[in-house]
C-alpha cells in the first residue's frame, strides 16, 4: 500500500491541508500533487470547512518540481498525462477559491513551492525561512508560477530574482508583497491562528465576496468598478447571511456563523 503524501483534517471550520513527503522535499511529485488537488476539491465541497491552511511538514515546505521524476518522463509521457495541467489545476483552485486560504511556510521553498505560497491569499513564514526560483539555474523559467507571482510582487522584483535565481528571505518576501507577513520562528503558529481566528468570525459568503473584490476589482475601470461594486454590494446586503449579521449587531449576540465554527 503507498503511503499518502497529502493529509487533509477539518476541524473548527478549518480544512487543513498538510504536505508530508519529506524524504524529498515536499517536492511536487505526480503523487503529491494528484493528493493535494484532491483535497482541495474536498475541501472546497465541505460547507463545514470555512477556510484552508495549507502546511508542510519536514525541513523544508516545498522544494518545487520533483527532478528526479521529471527526468524519468519523456514527451509522450507528457502529453498522455497533460504535463503540468494538474499543477495548474492546483494553482487554479487556490486562487480562485470562495474560501480563504492560508498557508503556513516553516522551511525554505523552491521553484513552484513559490507558486503554492503565491497563490495562498495569506501567507505567514518563519523568519528563518528562504525562497529561490532556482528554475534558471537548471535551464528553465518559473514560467507557470509568474501567472500568481508577478501580480503580487510586480516586474522589477520578479525579473531581479527570476534572472538570478539568488535567495532571499522571508523579510525581504514580505517586503516586495509576495507573503503577508514573516513570523519569529517560534511565533509562526501563534501567527497562522490568529489569521484562522479572525476568519472563523466572518460570514462564510463574504469571505468569499471579499477575495473577488481584490481579485476583480484591479481589474476594471473606474466607472466599471463602481458599477459593479453597487450591485455586487446590494446582493450581499440583501442576502440571509446579512439579516443574521445585523441582527445579531441589534441582539448583541454572535452570528451563527461565529456559534458554530
Amino acid at each position: 500500500m503507498i503511503d499518502e503524501l497529502v493529509h487533509l483534517n477539518i476541524d473548527r471550520g478549518i480544512a487543513t491541508i498538510t504536505l508530508d513527503s519529506p524524504h524529498n522535499r515536499n517536492a511536487l511529485s505526480r503523487q503529491l500533487v494528484s493528493e493535494l488537488r484532491a483535497h482541495l476539491d474536498t475541501s472546497l465541497a465541505d460547507d463545514s470547512a470555512r477556510a484552508i491552511l495549507l502546511q508542510a511538514t519536514g525541513p523544508a515546505f516545498c522544494a518545487g518540481a520533483d527532478l528526479k521524476e521529471a527526468r524519468q518522463r519523456n514527451e509522450n509521457q507528457e502529453k498522455q498525462s497533460g504535463g503540468l495541467n494538474p499543477f495548474v489545476e492546483i494553482l487554479k483552485d487556490i486562487w480562485r477559491s470562495p474560501k480563504p486560504v492560508v498557508c503556513r511556510v516553516q522551511g525554505p521553498t523552491r521553484a513552484g513551492g513559490i507558486g503554492l505560497v503565491a497563490a495562498c491569499d495569506i501567507s505567514v513564514a518563519a523568519e528563518r525561512v528562504n525562497f529561490s526560483y532556482s528554475e534558471v539555474r537548471i535551464g528553465v523559467s518559473p514560467a507557470i508560477i509568474s501567472t500568481v507571482i508577478l501580480p503580487k510582487v510586480g516586474i522589477t522584483r520578479g525579473m531581479e530574482y527570476f534572472i538570478t535565481g539568488n535567495t532571499f528571505t522571508a523579510q525581504e518576501a514580505a517586503e516586495m508583497n509576495l507573503i503577508t507577513a514573516a513570523a519569529p520562528d517560534d511565533g509562526l503558529d501563534a501567527r497562522v491562528e490568529s489569521y484562522l481566528e479572525s476568519l472563523r468570525m466572518g460570514g462564510p459568503n463574504a469571505l468569499g465576496a471579499c477575495k473577488q473584490l481584490v481579485r476583480d476589482v484591479p481589474e476594471m475601470s473606474l466607472d466599471d468598478g463602481f458599477d459593479w461594486a453597487a450591485k455586487f454590494s446590494a446582493n450581499l446586503f440583501a442576502s440571509e447571511e446579512a439579516r443574521e449579521g445585523f441582527a445579531s449587531f441589534a441582539e448583541k449576540r454572535k452570528p451563527s456563523w461565529q456559534t458554530n465554527a
